[in-house]
């Protein structure tokens, strides 16, 4: 459904993309992920024709997105970070309008509008005015609009932000129907628990680059190697560190008093094999501990070097 290949952009000194590559495939939840700044949404607005970027291959379902023709635009639904709303108009009536633009006559588009508002639970809505519904119904209707002309891809960037936890449930089960109608969908998100629960596939980009991508089991995998160690000593930490320090899978050591953090590169095997060791070099240990992996530990370890 999407390919990206060799993407570049750059604001002036600020390269936002550096050789970007990404394909998601028809069907898939694809999950978003990167630090403020790391190209996420210049990349959905390369891909939704908003944007030329400097270099590189922008290809949906088969068409050139550089182009910026009339079949993309039939063939995408963009949903930005921010967006605007229509306050004077009643839910149907903004349905309504934006139909109109795609082409729809009037009985068509209050028809699929109603069918819209139904989908994203704002039927009981419809004849309220805009400016008196809350911000996850405005954006459960900046949704729908762009459902409208039916799109094949679904491009949404940042759709639960500022939402309460009852209006993320509900955009979540949205998003769930969505695919079952089979839509692909971009979805960026900084609510990386719920990522992990809608997406079918994650992409983690940083600085412009994608630096890791896979379905959520792939990652979760990843995640579980990239989780660190709790040890606790009696005494001797000074020497634990130390010996810690010589094996080839532990990483950055950190320690308050006798608590130490290790980050591991492994498996529960490789971790077996690092309080093996320390046993063997008379460490005194009381308590050895692995986190257990998430998408949010994956995420800041990739991503720790990088501002926000």
């Amino acid at each position: 459904m999407l390919s990206i290949k060799g993407l570049e952009k750059t604001y002036g000194d600020f390269k936002a993309l550096n050789g970007l590559d990404l394909t998601i495939n028809k069907g898939e939840i694809f999950g978003f992920i990167g630090p403020n700044g790391a190209g996420k949404s210049t990349t959905m607005k390369i891909v939704s024709g908003l944007l030329t970027p400097d270099s590189g291959e922008v290809y949906v379902d088969g068409i050139d997105a550089i182009k910026r023709n009339k079949e993309l635009k039939e063939k995408i639904g963009y949903m930005p970070d921010f967006f605007g709303v229509y306050d004077n108009l009643k839910a149907i009536e903004y349905l309504e309008f934006y139909g109109s633009i795609y082409g729809l006559s009037y009985s068509e588009g209050k028809k699929i509008g109603m069918d819209l508002l139904e989908l994203v639970n704002l039927k009981d809505k419809s004849e309220s005015y805009v400016d008196g519904l809350s911000r996850g119904m405005k954006q459960r209707l900046c949704l729908a609009r762009c459902l409208m002309h039916n799109p094949k891809l679904l491009i949404l960037d940042e759709p639960a932000s500022g939402m309460d936890p009852r209006a993320r449930f509900e955009m979540k089960n949205i998003l769930k129907n969505l695919r079952e109608m089979d839509k692909t969908i971009i979805v960026s998100s900084h609510i990386l628990s719920e990522l992990g629960e809608i997406c079918t596939n994650i992409g983690i980009i940083e600085r412009g680059k994608m630096v890791c991508q896979g379905t959520v089991e792939e990652i979760m995998e990843e995640a579980k190697g990239n989780n660190p160690l709790f040890i606790t000593v009696i005494d001797g930490v000074e020497e634990a560190i130390k010996v810690l320090k010589e094996i080839p899978t532990i990483g950055k050591v950190t320690f308050d008093k006798n608590k130490i953090t290790a980050s591991l590169s492994g498996d529960e095997a490789e971790a077996a094999e690092v309080l093996r060791t320390l046993i063997n070099r008379n460490i005194k240990v009381t308590s050895f501990n692995k986190s257990e992996g998430n998408l949010e530990d994956l995420f800041i370890k990739l991503t720790e070097n990088i501002e926000s």
